[in-house]
């Protein structure tokens, strides 16, 4: 069996930090495999506790991010209306084109109206059910 470290970066906004604690608990907090594939992730998210929040000015937060971003494998992006509002996750969706990393978008909770940003940026769309989101991380992953 061969096993497949492979770095997830999850976009999201705070005031919606629920689809990332729930994105988060189903990559990084089981044990997952494909096949022969045993997948370990690792998380290369900006959760709350991550000192980037001390970036002085948004020059550093977004050098920072594109940090991150620059060293994932895969970009996980909940797809929610909220999205088309948020200047940082417009720039997470820059940064992933600037490094080339595949975007995936996840329909939070099976909302109706869903971001056009994201999914107009989105190598892949998945719902909101984790065994379809770690499919879609193997695949994009594998390119």
């Amino acid at each position: 069996m061969s096993n497949h470290q492979i770095h997830i970066f999850i976009s999201h906004a705070w005031a919606y930090s629920d689809h990332y604690d729930i994105l988060s608990s189903w990559i990084f907090e089981e044990s997952w495999s494909v096949g022969q594939a045993s997948l370990t992730f690792c998380d290369y998210s900006v959760p709350k506790n991550n000192p980037i929040h001390n970036a002085l000015n948004d020059v550093q937060l977004k050098n920072a991010i594109y940090n991150q971003i620059s060293r994932s494998h895969v970009i996980v992006i909940p797809s929610g209306m909220y999205a088309n509002y948020s200047k940082w996750i417009k720039q997470e969706i820059k940064g992933s084109k600037t490094y080339n990393k595949p975007i995936l978008a996840v329909n939070p909770f099976g909302q109706q109206k869903k971001s056009g940003v994201v999914l107009d940026n989105a190598d892949k769309a998945v719902g909101w059910n984790k065994k379809p989101v770690i499919s879609a991380i193997w695949n994009l992953y594998r390119g």
